[in-house]
């Protein structure tokens, strides 16, 4: 479980579930060739962020801040802190997800367990003893697989899918285009731009090379710098192929079980697996929920932290003690202690969970241009900065994004 991997994993959290299922449910298959679409760009955008990472050994914050001073600094500091804003409402809704997980499972009520939950998740954080529970998470989030067995079970015409995989189907309503950004913003989440890049240095903080400080790609030999570029490239395009074929599978199986019906619930969403798990369909359902929620909201609290703390010039990571790391903690406990509270606005994650990733989505092309005016720049990536390939995705991603956000804008103020 790679930084790839994990990052990949994590963009399957309660909202990517949510609006996946709404899309299969109110627009059956018409949604599925965002799947194909977002896959190459998605892969290609997160392996620009890793790579800033492995060419400098700093952060995206810490980047923007060299490459932006002055008068750009203020309008930076806004953007990082829209970013820890918009990650603090996933949170909430993440932890909300996470409650009603554990009211299908008839632990009790939604806010109790959404409270719990992000008081748990603090504590853990704030002592350093996440990284061991995660690992139990890790393993419920397979649950989230059993969506691809009901693709072997419930009646699927595959030459539809076919077609709507590689044929894109656009509607001008405003409900399709609303949703349409809502799974393009779940996919390519802004947060996952500086989670990526942060768990990368993480992990390199960790190797033998380089000590406590993330060794450059630059600094190691030629042998060695390939090797890492190459497997933590590797590592990234797995993590977001695992990603989109979960994607797949929830849009498809949703559309074969549920399309037609409106998803109010945890437990409307959940019948799309009783052809699978039958009268067990609510308790899996809702372990995928607690498993992908308590992973996700650490990462949410630390991509804005790790983005502000960076653009601050202040030491950050899970991997230092509060007291090396003061204000990056802080900004942590602020988006986990504020998303538990506003957790307590709202007890149906489903409609929170889409208006979250609708937000995600209107966020994105700000980053995205952020992400690429970085990495281009050969005098912060030197050899490593972005070749033909990697532009080209990076700009059609940012394309799509703004488009996407703007079509939806547009038709928001003309009604």
């Amino acid at each position: 479980m790679g930084p790839g991997l994990v990052t990949g994993a994590s963009d399957d959290d309660p909202s990517g579930v949510a609006t996946y299922s709404q899309a299969g449910a109110l627009f059956g298959l018409g949604l599925l060739w965002v799947s194909l679409v977002t896959l190459p760009l998605m892969a290609g955008v997160q392996e620009i962020c890793d790579r800033t990472a492995l060419a400098t050994g700093r952060g995206l914050g810490e980047l923007a801040a060299e490459k932006y001073r002055g008068k750009a600094r203020p309008i930076l500091v806004v953007l990082i802190a829209a970013l820890i804003i918009a990650n603090t409402l996933n949170i909430a809704a993440d932890l909300v997800a996470i409650g009603s997980g554990m009211n299908l499972l008839h632990a009790g009520p939604t806010w109790i367990w959404a409270l719990i939950a992000g008081a748990l998740i603090t504590a853990l954080v704030t002592l350093g003893n996440f990284v061991q529970v995660a690992r139990v998470f890790k393993l419920i989030c397979l649950s989230l697989l059993t969506y691809i067995a009901v693709l072997f079970v419930v009646h699927v015409d595959w030459r539809q899918v076919a077609i709507h995989t590689l044929v894109p189907h656009i509607e001008f309503s405003s409900a399709f285009i609303a949703l349409l950004v809502a799974v393009l913003g779940t996919t390519i989440s802004p947060y996952l731009f500086f989670w990526q890049s942060a768990h990368r240095l993480e992990e390199m903080r960790d190797e033998p090379e380089g000590g406590d400080q993330p060794m450059p790609l630059a600094r190691r030999s030629n042998r060695g710098a390939a090797r890492k570029e190459r497997n933590s490239r590797i590592d990234v395009f797995f993590g977001m192929t695992f990603s989109n074929v979960v994607m797949f599978a929830i849009i498809v199986a949703t559309a074969a079980t549920l399309q037609g019906k409106t998803i109010t619930s945890a437990a409307d969403a959940a019948a799309a697996l009783q052809p699978v798990a039958g009268q067990w369909a609510e308790e899996l359902f809702a372990l995928g929920f607690i498993g992908t929620g308590m992973l996700a909201v650490p990462v949410l609290a630390g991509s804005g932290a790790v983005g502000m703390a960076g653009l601050l010039g202040q030491r950050w990571g899970f991997s230092r003690s509060v007291r090396k790391a003061p204000v990056f903690y802080g900004l942590v406990a602020l988006g986990t202690v504020g998303g538990t509270v506003l957790s307590l606005t709202t007890s149906n994650p489903i409609q929170l969970l889409v208006v979250v990733a609708v937000i995600n989505g209107i966020a994105a092309a700000p980053f995205l241009l952020l992400v690429m005016l970085i990495s281009r720049d050969r005098k912060i990536m030197g050899e490593y900065r972005n070749g033909r390939l990697a532009t080209s995705m990076g700009w059609a991603a940012f394309t799509l994004m703004a488009a996407a956000a703007f079509t939806l804008i547009a038709q928001t103020l003309h009604h």
